[in-house]
């Protein structure tokens, strides 16, 4: 079955910089796109960074020249590199992919504060 596993986020002063992390396992991890999502407290769940397969890439225009999302296929995982972190990035991180359905990880929390 699909599992996606995500590390790394943390407590981080704004101007700081944290590198997310996403273990895949359970599918084909080099055929599929990757994407992370954010979701904020009281705000609905919105997508940040997208990967294909062959590693074109998207962001949310809140977070161009800031992000980058990459992936490693050898290792089955994804990363999301935040620069210039500010208090809006705040939010519970998702790493996701679509097969047959959209799977989801549990989350991790970045939380940007002084």
């Amino acid at each position: 079955q699909v599992q996606l596993v995500e590390s790394g986020g943390g407590l981080v002063q704004p101007g700081g910089s944290l590198r997310l992390s996403c273990a895949a396992s359970g599918f084909t991890f080099s055929t599929y796109a990757m994407s992370w999502y954010r979701q904020a407290p009281g705000k609905e769940r919105d997508l940040v960074a997208s990967i294909t397969n062959t590693g074109v890439t998207n962001y949310a225009d809140s977070v161009k020249g800031r992000f980058t999302i990459s992936r490693t296929n050898a290792k089955n995982t994804v990363y999301l590199q935040m620069n210039s972190l500010k208090p809006e990035d705040t939010a519970v991180y998702y790493c996701s992919t679509f097969k047959l359905r959209r799977y989801w990880g549990q989350g991790t929390q970045v939380t940007v504060s002084s």
